[in-house]
């Protein structure tokens, strides 16, 4: 009898395999090692990149909205220290007037650092590319400010549908003598957009950050396993912020930076880890076509590179 999973893609066919050699490949390119200088540098670029978004965006929509809708969503990125951040952003913003060129040229630099330092740890993690691939010095220079422009693109539609999302709650239902609140109905699509939304983000990291040209099934395969990671992750973490952790007794006034710090390292393990599974699943891509030309049996999992 066929077997009914001979033409399925490698990882379906040994998950368990595939899982260990991914995780065996993360710790020998030195995954958390890299995911810390990843997650440092986020946190000095996460204010000023919120600071060039809301500016930006503030000529399009107004700032409350706009506050509301990015203090909603840094709640995916930092379960629990959103209010601080949206605080410090509306202190900003009250003061804008001070704000110079040699200011604005500052938090437009530091708001890409987190992009540079992503872009060295993929490289690390896709170094089977590179004898292959070249990136250009002017097209790495200018792609973390091509993103943050996409982000306010992003920011834009997802405001604007979060908005008629927050309409349609307020609104009911009447049907033979009953009335229904659509609140409950508002909320799931609030979660399944920002949900969307994460996954679309993470996809598109996977797609633009790594040298060569990456096929999109294997930037959405990332892009899902580092998602539904964080989303659990992310629960994770709430309940134990609010539940056990005396972060607040150790740290005094750090709590916010070292909580802010802890979460970033978390989400860049999970994002490099994600693509890590992306170029694991491209070796065995590889190794699989290489036996079907030549007949001969490949290694299941090449050996991993170490720094």
């Amino acid at each position: 009898m066929r077997n009914p999973l001979a033409n399925a893609p490698p990882f379906m066919r040994h998950p368990l395999r595939f899982a260990w050699g991914a995780l065996k490949a993360f710790k020998a390119n030195q995954g958390l090692l890299l995911a810390g200088a990843v997650a440092y540098y986020a946190l000095l670029s996460i204010v000023p990149l919120l600071i060039v978004v809301v500016m930006a965006m503030s000529h399009f929509i107004g700032e409350h909205e706009l506050l509301g809708t990015i203090g909603r969503y840094l709640e995916w990125l930092l379960p629990g220290q959103s209010k601080a951040i949206v605080k410090e952003l509306a202190n900003f913003m009250d003061h804008r007037d001070v704000l110079g060129p040699v200011l604005l040229l500052t938090m437009i630099f530091f708001s890409s650092l987190a992009f540079t330092v992503l872009e060295s740890a993929m490289a690390v993690i896709f170094h089977h590319r590179k004898a292959l691939h070249r990136r250009h010095a002017l097209l790495s220079l200018v792609m973390p400010y091509l993103y943050i422009l996409s982000l306010c693109v992003g920011l834009l539609l997802v405001t604007v549908v979060s908005g008629a999302l927050q309409l349609i709650g307020q609104e009911t239902v009447e049907l033979l003598g009953h009335s229904w609140s659509l609140s409950g109905v508002s909320g799931l699509l609030l979660y399944l957009l920002g949900l969307a939304g994460e996954i679309f983000m993470l996809t598109s990291l996977y797609l633009v950050m790594p040298v060569g040209q990456l096929s999109w099934r294997h930037a959405l395969l990332g892009g899902v396993t580092a998602a539904l990671l964080w989303e659990v992750t992310r629960r994770l973490l709430v309940w134990y912020f609010s539940t056990l952790s005396q972060v607040n007794v150790v740290y005094g006034s750090l709590t916010t930076a070292i909580v802010v710090l802890l979460s970033l390292e978390i989400a860049a393990t999970l994002v490099l880890l994600g693509a890590q599974v992306i170029a694991e699943y491209e070796r065995l891509e590889r190794a699989h076509s290489a036996k079907a030309r030549h007949g001969k049996k490949e290694p299941w999992y090449p050996p991993g590179r170490h720094l």
